[in-house]
């Protein structure tokens, strides 16, 4: 009396296919769900560097047309250029000019990394900014 009957065998073995089935189906639609949206952040994160070589690209000549000009020249700026900053010294500066260079540097899409000013007298000030990009 305590057999298994073959035909409750066989109804659970369709039942388990069954459902083995629609998890396959469901997982291989999920896997192409995610393929899909893995390309789209490879062509974003691609988009998003070349933004990113355009704007150093302008900032750098933006940047090295503001120090050129001839309000700083009195200045006396040092600057050191690498890939991914640039940086501005000045050992003795008229506060106008650090005013016209503050101006400039701070009302637009800068991204000043540090910046320090030291007062030397009334008229003078010492500077330092790195800005990277």
């Amino acid at each position: 009396m305590n057999k298994i009957n073959p035909l409750y065998v066989g109804i659970f073995l369709i039942v388990v296919f069954i459902v083995v089935s629609l998890s396959l189906k469901s997982s291989k639609e999920e896997l192409q769900e995610t393929k899909l949206l893995l390309q789209e952040t490879r062509e974003l994160a691609i988009e998003v560097s070349e933004y990113k070589k355009i704007y150093a690209k302008k900032s750098k000549k933006s940047l090295e047309k503001i120090v050129k000009l001839g309000i700083l020249k009195s200045a006396n700026l040092e600057i050191k250029k690498s890939k991914k900053s640039m940086s501005i010294f000045s050992k003795s500066m008229d506060k106008n000019a650090l005013n016209y260079l503050m101006g400039k540097l701070l009302n637009s899409a800068y991204n000043i990394e540090s910046l320090r000013v030291k007062k030397l007298s009334n008229e003078k000030v010492s500077l330092y900014v790195e800005i990277k990009w």
